[in-house]
């Protein structure tokens, strides 16, 4: 037996020994639990003692990591080696966010030059744009922004523009469009002043159908209403694509540029944050990088037991593998960050939703969980009953500040305590015999308290974790970006999966580029199509005649 396998049999074993042990037995054993069972670096609180995890439990699980070489994956992540295997590419969006003298190799060669030059390029660009020094073909100053991308080109902007608000330059409003629906744009395009809106056009290669298809959109828009003239004067790209570019009709100053180490779902850090740094400005976005290249420093710096991505992973693989835990959920009580969970799904779903290892046998376990999320209170009032009382068990992780940002404090006090509630309430739960006390005294009758209180117990004994920070910064965003990045990263080595290609969303679009002109056309022959697909193109067909 391996040493890997040696670990899982061995946690497998300890999974029944503790099977019985709830999380408020832990407690009741430990008066220190809390000292013992939370990590804090660069202001960040990892609260993990709400957990179904022992001291044995924790040793185990790092048997584990070590045993799947988690050091040494870690050390060829960051030395720019091979880690995407099936696209043959390092993997180095750390480089983006590293702001000292450190070399990132890719191939041997040092990235940092190219990464500085880049990124100075793109924030004087923006601080131009920002403070008005670029204008519209009209000479005026841009009033509105909006970001054209899908994916990480949409989902990382969008995210940290809602997140980081606060910071928005007052005279900006940043939008975000995404969908291939003609009703994302066309829901925004009446409502912008054409002649003050920079178009952002972000996509690597300059081909992806939903970015370009609403990129021409907005170009036809601009052009009906301004004259073809304005196209290079509002309109900018980050690309690789420069002639597809240029064809477009771009200037070559206003295309900005990112490398293939870099994932869409890692590219935040890059020229793809151009609409966020025009509107928190330069300094708070190197702020904002600042924070991701610290929690670098903690992974690569931490040892293993102390490390807050890699305690993170390994709770995820817990209860993924020896509890079949299918979900877990990501509830930051802050509204600003309502759109943190949906770029976490991207994030870890596409990431370790494989079910191949790195060589391309099939995996022998379960990997990725199910990510979903919403802010609280609001999940509180829309999915937390199951969380609460439903047959599945999800773990959580709690976000949220002690202080609020540009918020009103008394109501953070009530948010802050529901937050901390919820998790109490979830760990703790409540009994049949603590319900019936309390139905007694109400006063309420024995055959009533015998038909009402099955329903109002709580089982408890369900798994969350805490991040607590001071306030959400620039920095403090980009500490929580990084900590998620390398929790997918330590899961992937652990399931020995490549999480950084994602070859699941390529047949959907290769069977899309098939159908667009079969569905475009009521002539065009259904020969070849599945029933279902055959049946549902002819009753599209039926609608548009009716």
């Amino acid at each position: 037996m391996n040493k890997t396998a040696a670990a899982i049999h061995a946690l497998e074993a300890h999974r029944k020994e503790i099977e019985r042990t709830t999380i408020a037995d832990l407690f009741a054993e430990d008066a220190k639990r809390f000292d013992d069972f939370h990590v804090e670096t660069g202001g960040l609180l990892f609260d993990f003692s709400k957990h179904r995890v022992s001291r044995r439990t924790l040793s185990l699980l790092l048997d584990l990591a070590r045993a799947s070489k988690l050091e040494e994956r870690r050390d060829a992540l960051f030395s720019g080696a091979i880690v995407n295997p099936t696209e043959g590419r390092p993997a180095l969006h750390m480089a983006l966010r590293n702001l000292g003298p450190r070399p990132f190799l890719a191939q041997g060669k040092d990235v940092m030059p190219e990464v500085n030059a880049e990124r100075q390029k793109m924030l004087r660009f923006a601080e131009a744009v920002r403070s008005g020094a670029i204008k519209s073909a009209n000479a005026k100053p841009f009033t509105d922004i909006v970001n054209i991308g899908i994916g990480g080109s949409d989902l990382g902007p969008a995210m940290a523009a809602k997140a980081l608000a606060p910071f928005v330059a007052p005279h900006l409003n940043l939008h975000f469009v995404a969908n291939v629906d003609g009703a994302d744009l066309g829901d925004l395009l009446p409502k912008l002043p054409l002649t003050t809106t920079l178009f952002i056009v972000c996509s690597k290669t300059f081909t992806t159908l939903e970015t370009l298809t609403n990129a021409r959109a907005a170009r036809r828009a601009l052009v009906e209403a301004l004259g073809e003239a304005t196209v290079a004067a509002q309109f900018c790209a980050v690309s690789t694509a420069l002639d597809e570019v240029a064809q477009f009709g771009i200037a070559s100053d206003c295309i900005f540029g990112f490398w293939d180490w870099v994932g869409g779902r890692y590219s935040l850090w890059s020229s793809i944050g151009l609409s966020l740094a025009i509107g928190i400005g330069a300094d708070q976005f190197e702020q904002f990088l600042a924070g991701g290249e610290e929690i670098d420093t903690h992974f690569t710096a931490a040892p293993l037991e102390k490390n807050i991505s890699v305690l993170m992973a390994l709770l995820g693989v817990w209860y993924r593998n020896f509890w079949a835990y299918a979900a877990h959920a990501v509830i930051p009580y802050d509204q600003r960050l309502a759109r943190f969970p949906a770029y976490l799904q991207q994030l870890e779903m596409e990431s370790n939703g494989k079910s191949v290892t790195l060589d391309g046998a099939p995996v022998e376990c379960a990997t990725g969980a199910v990510l979903f999320g919403e802010p609280g209170t609001n999940g509180q009032h829309a999915f937390f009953q199951l969380l609460h009382q439903g047959t599945e068990i999800v773990p959580i992780d709690f976000l949220v500040a002690a202080e609020p940002c540009a918020a009103d404090a008394r109501q953070h006090a009530l948010l802050l305590a529901n937050c901390l509630a919820q998790s109490e309430a979830l760990m703790r739960g409540r009994s049949l015999s603590e319900v019936e006390k309390q139905l007694r005294a109400k006063g309420m009758r024995e055959d009533a308290i015998a038909r009402l209180a099955p329903h109002k117990v709580f089982a408890g004994n369900r798994p969350s974790s805490t991040l607590l920070y001071k306030q959400l910064t620039p920095r403090v965003l980009g500490q929580l970006i990084a900590l998620y990045e390398h929790k997918v990263f330590v899961q992937s080595v652990i399931w020995n999966i490549d999480p950084f290609d994602q070859w699941g969303v390529e047949l959907g679009k290769e069977l899309a580029l098939r159908l667009a002109p079969i569905v475009g056309d009521d002539k065009a022959p259904l020969d070849g199509l599945d029933a279902s697909t055959a049946g549902l193109i002819a009753r599209i067909r039926t609608f548009r005649k009716g």
